[in-house]
């Protein structure tokens, strides 16, 4: 069966990669990325804007065929020839598509000019997507995290197929929310997730298949400190028992940076306005 074959990581699937993606519709198409960015594993910093999971459940809700999700660290140390022999041997592709900036092979020693003699000598169409610019900028993820850092979430959420956010059990905390009256769902922040602008935002969340309007605190508390990055969730119009059950947390707009107050009812009020936001 010929394929039609996606090369690059995806992560975000901004409208650059969606351009990439769709060249593929004319054969079985497959989707060919990696788990974790590979500039994560090299920098050692989390990268991700979608986890793998939901990852491939977008590309196929893309209409990509079949995903595969290589593991960076098991072939970072191939040739860029040698990798494309495993592509042509693995897929058969009658088509490669990819990005005008991908990189392939043991040091990304791989371009496109090489992907795209490779293709000439083996009579495969290769097909390169120049970049797509949004307000004179190149669409990218790395456009997208350096948004996400600065708390622009709706310029970044807006760039993101299917939104910013996460699945997650929800654990027992401390009661404190409960306490000021404003009981909040605790959550981990992905360790894999990119780093965000700690603070207040306002989310949306879903539980048992019902959407909820939401305010979410990320960060480490600096009122009452922990030392994992965690998300505290006031789900409005809400009252049940969830601890244990897995949680979507979709955050939509940044409301403020996280910050210490110096008393319980400083702390308060501060929820009291946060939580207005959703009237």
């Amino acid at each position: 069966m010929k394929t039609a074959i996606a090369l690059g990581t995806f992560d975000g699937l901004h409208m650059g990669h969606r351009a990439v993606l769709s060249q593929t519709s004319d054969f079985f198409s497959v989707a060919v990325t990696f788990d974790i960015p590979p500039k994560s594993v090299l920098t050692g910093e989390p990268q991700l804007l979608i986890l793998p999971d939901d990852r491939e459940r977008r590309l196929k809700k893309l209409g990509i065929k079949q995903v595969c999700m290589q593991s960076f660290e098991k072939v970072r140390k191939i040739n860029a020839w040698d990798y494309l022999e495993i592509l042509k041997r693995n897929y058969n592709p009658a088509r490669v598509v990819c990005g005008f900036n991908y990189r392939f092979g043991y040091n990304a020693e791989g371009n496109t000019e090489l992907l795209a003699g490779f293709c000439k000598e083996n009579g495969i169409e290769f097909v390169c997507v120049p970049p797509i610019e949004k307000g004179g900028k190149v669409i990218s993820s790395t456009h997208i995290r350096e948004l996400m850092r600065e708390g622009n979430i709706e310029e970044a959420v807006s760039q993101i197929y299917g939104g910013f956010g996460f699945t997650a059990p929800v654990l027992h905390g401390d009661a404190r929310g409960r306490t000021l009256g404003f009981p909040t769902a605790n959550q981990y922040y992905p360790e894999k997730l990119v780093k965000l602008k700690f603070g207040v935002y306002i989310s949306r969340v879903t539980l048992d298949g019902k959407e909820y309007k939401s305010i979410t605190n990320v960060g480490v508390r600096p009122t009452y400190r922990t030392d994992k990055v965690g998300c505290e969730t006031f789900i409005k119009d809400f009252c049940g028992d969830i601890y244990g059950k897995e949680m979507k947390t979709e955050l939509l707009h940044f409301v403020r940076g996280e910050q210490k107050f110096e008393s319980i009812d400083a702390l308060k009020n501060a929820i009291i306005n946060d939580v207005k936001l959703l009237d």
